[in-house]
C-alpha cells in the first residue's frame, strides 16, 4: 500500500440503513451485513483495482450492519472488503481476512476472476478445516462506487397486459455475435442488442417482451475455463446488482440503462432471468469470493452438520433466502433493477428453492409473501421456473398470483402430440385451454401458464425435429450431460439433410408446434432463433458453448419459419384470442368468460369415446372470445384429412401447410386439412344491407 494519509470517516453522516456503497452528497456511505463478524475492513484500490491504497476498519455496527461514511470518496472508487471472525467450519463459520471479498451490493465491477488456489479459504490439497493465508486480492474483481443519475426522458413503464404479451427468450451475446448487420464492435454487448437490425426483427415477428438470460455478473467456473469452455448461460451468479462486464463495451452500467430505454422506445419490455437460489461459490469446497467469507452461516443454507452446505439446486450451495437480511438483499436487488434500471419484470430460476422453509416448499413462504405485498414488485411481470432438484421441488401450478409459471407440461404434451404419439387429444386440449387443471384455482387468471416448446435448456425447436438423440460431445463429458427426455423425432435422418421430403416434413411440424404456442390460452414464449430454424447441432445442454453452437446463425435463417411466427402473432392480437379468464362451455356459459366447444373432424361435438381414440390425431376448438366474434382452430398431427366446418362462411387466416401461411380465403362446408398442419379461421359476419 502507498504511504498516504488515509481518509477519515465522518460519523455524523454514516448510515446503517443503506447497504452497499452509496454515493451521497460529497462522499460515499459503506455498509455491509455480517452477523457473526468481529471486524470489517474496507479496502480502497487505485482505479485499475490492482494496488490496495488503504485498509480502513468500518467504525460502527448496528444489528450486524457494519458501516461508515467517507467524505470525498467519489464515483469511480474501486473497493472490496476483508472480514474478520471465527474460522470454525464445523460451526459454519469460514471467516478469513486474507481473502478480499466482493460487496454483495456492488453496482459495477472492475477486473475479473483469475482462477488461483489463493481464492480458497482453506489450503488446496488439504481438507476444508485448514486455513489458507495467501492474499486473494490480485485474483479478485472489485466493486466500483457509481453515480446512479441517468436521464430517462420521463419515460413510463410499458405495462403490456399479459393477454398481449409475446415473450422472446434471448442471450445478450448469442443474439448478436454472428449477426452480419450488427456493427462488429457492438456484437455481444447491450449496444449490439438494441441495434436497429435486432429491434426491427423483434418488431416484425410481434415480440412485446424480451426475457434475457442472466445478465448479473457471473463466474466462469474454474473447471470450465481449464477445459477452454465457459459458463455461457450465466447461471453462476457472483453479484445480484452488477451487470456482467463483458456485455458492456465501456464497462459502465449506463449502457444497460441506455439499452432498456431503447427497448422501451421500441415498445418492447425487458425481463431479467435472475438466479437467487445459489451463487458461484459452490459447496464448502468451493472458493471464497463474497458471501462465504462475509458470513457463511447467514447467507447459505447449511446441513445439520454445519460444515457442509445444503444443496437443493445441484450447484453445491443454496442461498438462505429465509434469513431476513438475505431476503432483504434479494428484495433490494429486485427493487434496484426496477426503480433504477427500469426493467419490467423477472423470471426466477429454480423458484421452488426460494420457497423452501423448514417444512419444505411453501407457496406462502417469506420470499413470495414479501413480493406479493411489495408496492413496487407486485405490479411488474413475475415468472417462476416452478421446480428445483430437491424433494417436493416440482411445483407447476403451485404458485399464487401475481406469479406466472413456465409450463413444461405444455412443452412435453405439444411435442408428443406433434410427434404423433397416440392418445394425446385430451392432453393437447388442456394445453390449448391454458392448462386449467394446473392453474384454474386460487383466483389465478388464464394467463398463468407461460407456454413454450423450447427454451435455452434443451433442444432448440428445429433440433426437436432433426435429432432423436442428444449430441453433447463438445461439452467434454462424453455426452453424459443433458437429459434424455427430449420427445424429439428426426423424421428420417439424424441431423441436417438434403432430402427435400424430410425438410418439408420438419418445416410442417415446426410450424404446427409454433401455432400451438400462439393459439393457446396463456402467454406464448419462443426461444431466440426458433423463428429462424436455428440449430445447436443436437446439443441439448449448450450451457458452456460460447461459440457458433449457441450463437444464432442469421445467415442460415429460414424466412418460412420467421413469416409463420409473424403471422401467428398478428392473428393472436387481431382476434383478441387471449383472455384473463378461463373458458366456459356453451352449456355452462359464464358472463365475461370466453366460450369453447371441442369439435371432431366430422363437425360434431367431441364425445367421450372420441377423446380416448388413440389413433385420432385431429380436433377443432371453436372459441368465442370475450371481445366478440368466433375463432376456429383446427389441428391435425396426422395425415391429410378433411374437417367439416360449422355452418356459415369462414375466413381462412392461418394455414401452416402452405408456404404462404397468412391468407384470407373464404370457405364453407369442408376444410381440406393438410398433414401435420394447423388452420385458424374466423367467422364471416354478413354485413347488414342498406334499407
Amino acid at each position: 500500500m502507498r504511504d498516504q494519509t488515509p481518509p477519515a470517516f465522518d460519523a455524523s453522516q454514516a448510515r446503517s440503513d443503506i447497504l452497499g456503497a452509496e454515493y451521497v452528497g460529497e462522499g460515499t456511505n459503506f455498509a455491509l451485513f455480517s452477523d457473526h463478524a468481529t471486524k470489517v475492513e474496507l479496502c480502497l484500490f487505485d482505479e485499475t483495482g490492482q494496488e490496495e491504497l488503504h485498509r480502513l476498519t468500518l467504525p460502527d455496527m448496528e444489528g450486524g450492519v457494519w458501516f461508515g461514511y467517507l467524505p470525498d470518496i467519489l464515483p469511480g472508487q474501486v473497493y472490496g472488503y476483508r472480514v474478520h471472525g471465527p474460522y470454525e467450519p464445523e460451526n459454519g463459520h469460514r471467516f478469513n481476512p486474507n481473502k478480499l471479498l466482493l460487496d454483495p451490493y456492488a453496482r459495477e465491477l472492475r477486473g475479473e476472476i483469475i482462477w488461483d488456489d489463493a481464492l480458497h479459504g482453506y489450503t488446496i490439497g488439504e481438507d476444508d478445516l485448514s486455513f489458507d493465508t495467501r492474499d486473494s486480492a490480485p485474483f479478485m474483481p472489485k466493486g466500483v462506487v457509481v453515480d446512479s443519475r441517468f436521464d430517462w426522458d420521463t419515460e413510463r413503464a410499458l405495462r403490456t397486459p399479459w393477454t398481449d404479451t409475446v415473450i422472446y427468450e434471448a442471450h445478450v451475446k448469442g443474439m448478436t455475435q454472428a449477426h452480419p448487420d450488427v456493427p462488429e464492435e457492438l456484437r455481444g454487448t447491450f449496444r449490439g442488442l438494441v441495434s436497429e437490425p435486432i429491434i426491427s426483427h423483434l418488431q416484425k415477428i410481434g415480440v412485446t417482451t424480451v426475457e434475457l438470460l442472466p445478465i448479473h455478473a457471473y463466474a466462469n467456473d474454474r473447471y470450465l475455463v481449464e477445459k477452454d469452455l465457459s459458463n455461457y448461460w450465466g447461471y453462476s451468479t457472483l453479484s445480484f446488482f452488477a451487470p456482467h462486464a463483458p456485455y458492456l463495451k465501456t464497462g459502465q452500467i449506463r449502457e444497460v440503462k441506455e439499452a432498456i430505454r431503447r427497448f422501451h422506445k421500441a415498445g418492447i419490455e425487458v425481463i431479467l432471468d435472475v438466479v437467487f437460489n445459489h451463487t458461484c461459490e459452490g459447496s464448502e469446497l468451493g472458493q471464497t469470493l463474497s458471501f462465504r467469507g462475509i458470513d457463511n452461516a447467514s447467507y447459505y443454507l447449511l446441513s445439520d452438520d454445519k460444515r457442509h452446505s445444503f444443496d437443493t439446486t445441484g450447484t453445491g450451495n443454496t442461498l438462505n433466502v429465509a434469513h431476513p437480511m438475505v431476503l432483504r438483499m434479494v428484495m433490494d436487488s429486485l427493487r434496484y433493477w426496477v426503480q433504477s434500471m427500469h426493467v419490467d419484470g423477472f423470471r426466477f430460476d429454480l423458484a421452488s428453492t426460494l420457497g423452501r422453509e423448514t417444512e419444505g416448499f411453501e407457496r406462502d413462504g417469506s420470499f413470495f409473501n414479501a413480493i406479493r405485498q411489495d408496492p413496487v414488485l407486485s405490479g411488474i411481470k413475475l415468472i417462476a421456473e416452478p421446480w428445483d432438484v430437491g424433494d417436493g421441488g416440482y411445483q407447476v401450478g403451485g404458485y399464487r398470483w401475481p406469479f406466472r409459471e413456465w409450463n413444461d407440461q405444455f412443452r412435453d404434451d405439444t411435442r408428443a402430440f406433434w410427434r404423433r404419439d397416440p392418445g394425446m387429444l385430451g392432453a393437447i386440449s388442456e394445453r390449448l385451454s391454458g392448462s386449467p387443471v394446473q392453474f384454474n384455482h386460487s383466483h389465478r387468471p388464464a394467463t398463468s401458464s407461460v407456454n413454450f416448446v423450447a427454451a435455452h435448456d434443451g433442444f432448440t425447436l428445429w433440433d426437436t425435429v432433426s435429432y432423436n438423440d442428444k449430441h453433447n460431445d463438445a461439452n467434454g463429458e462424453d455426452n453424459r450431460d443433458g437429459h434424455g427426455h427430449n420427445l424429439s423425432d428426426n423424421m428420417g435422418s439424424e441431423g441436417p439433410t438434403e432430402d427435400a421430403a424430410i425438410d418439408t416434413a420438419r418445416l410442417r411440424r415446426v410450424r404446427g408446434m409454433l401455432a400451438t404456442v400462439f393459439l393457446s390460452q396463456g402467454v406464448p414464449m419462443i426461444l431466440a432463433g426458433d423463428e429462424l430454424g436455428n440449430s445447436q447441432d443436437g446439443n441439448n445442454n449448450a450451457y458452456c458453448q460460447d461459440n457458433a453452437i449457441s450463437w444464432l446463425d442469421w445467415d442460415a435463417a429460414r424466412a418460412d419459419v420467421r413469416d409463420a411466427v409473424a403471422a401467428l402473432a398478428a392473428f393472436r392480437t387481431e382476434t383478441g384470442l387471449a383472455s384473463t379468464r378461463f373458458a366456459s362451455t356453451a352449456e355452462d356459459a359464464i358472463e365475461g368468460h370466453p366460450v369453447s366447444r371441442w369439435l371432431h373432424p366430422r363437425g360434431e361435438a367431441m364425445q367421450e369415446g372420441d377423446w380416448s381414440d388413440g389413433e385420432q390425431r385431429a380436433l377443432g376448438l371453436l372459441l368465442e372470445p370475450v371481445s366478440g366474434g368466433e375463432v376456429l382452430i383446427v389441428m391435425n398431427a396426422g395425415d391429410d384429412t378433411e374437417f367439416a366446418l360449422p355452418e356459415g362462411e369462414w375466413c381462412l387466416r392461418i394455414d401452416t401447410a402452405r408456404d404462404e401461411v397468412a391468407c384470407s380465403e373464404i370457405i364453407s362446408g369442408t376444410l381440406p386439412l393438410g398433414w401435420q398442419s394447423v388452420a385458424a379461421l374466423t367467422r364471416v359476419v354478413p354485413s347488414s344491407g342498406a334499407h
